[in-house]
């Protein structure tokens, strides 16, 4: 501490030191130096992929895959997964237990959708005025690449999985087959309105683990 307050007083004021082995961050004041408590921020982003999809997407790890690489892309720093119920994972699990109270939910431009995870399932509307962004940048409800404003979940309102209404697994676009969607113009990722599975929806992806940014 002595050898950094030192070095410090040779710099002018509001100068930063940061000491890398305590990873303290201190400014030089008038008197000499102060520390500088640094506030993280966390929360939860939601992000949809780069174009509509149909129920056919090679499954959970297909869809699960494209979130990865589409967010490796832009160089964000969580893991991300698919906003999507399959026949051995509810919805409401992906986003781990001691998160799903307090973290908000936010868009990529950091803008809160929802308060929490729990909130999208407890008949949550989305924040009025924030929208939902893809990874390269568009905005799906204004963009003509999602002609349907629609995003698959086969779920419950609960965020539980509904075997009967997600497209064999998101492996099929039969017209014949349906898997459960929502209408983003009503503001709720939870809206039950089974689709055709040749439909092409909006798919999101959601940080299923806080990063701290």
């Amino acid at each position: 501490y002595e050898t950094m307050a030192a070095t410090a007083r040779r710099h002018p004021e509001g100068s930063l030191v940061y000491i890398i082995d305590r990873t303290d961050l201190y400014i030089r004041v008038q008197d000499g130096v102060r520390q500088v408590q640094v506030q993280l921020l966390s929360f939860l982003h939601i992000i949809a992929l780069n174009a509509p999809q149909s129920g056919s997407m090679h499954g959970l790890i297909g869809v699960d895959a494209m979130c990865y690489k589409q967010a490796q892309a832009i160089k964000m720093k969580g893991t991300f997964r698919a906003f999507l119920s399959s026949r051995l994972q509810d919805l409401y699990s992906i986003v781990h237990s001691a998160q799903r109270n307090a973290v908000p939910i936010v868009n990529l431009k950091d803008e809160v959708l929802f308060d929490s995870w729990i909130n999208i399932f407890k008949e949550g509307k989305i924040n009025e005025n924030v929208s939902i962004y893809s990874f390269d940048g568009k905005d799906v409800l204004r963009d003509d690449t999602w002609p349907e404003k629609m995003v698959w979940h086969g779920s419950s309102h609960e965020g539980q999985r509904n075997v009967n209404n997600m497209c064999e697994s998101w492996r099929v676009n039969d017209q014949a087959v349906t898997g459960m969607a929502a209408s983003l113009l009503q503001g709720s990722f939870m809206q039950q309105s089974p689709s055709s599975c040749s439909s092409s929806h909006v798919v999101l992806c959601i940080e299923n683990s806080v990063t701290e940014y």
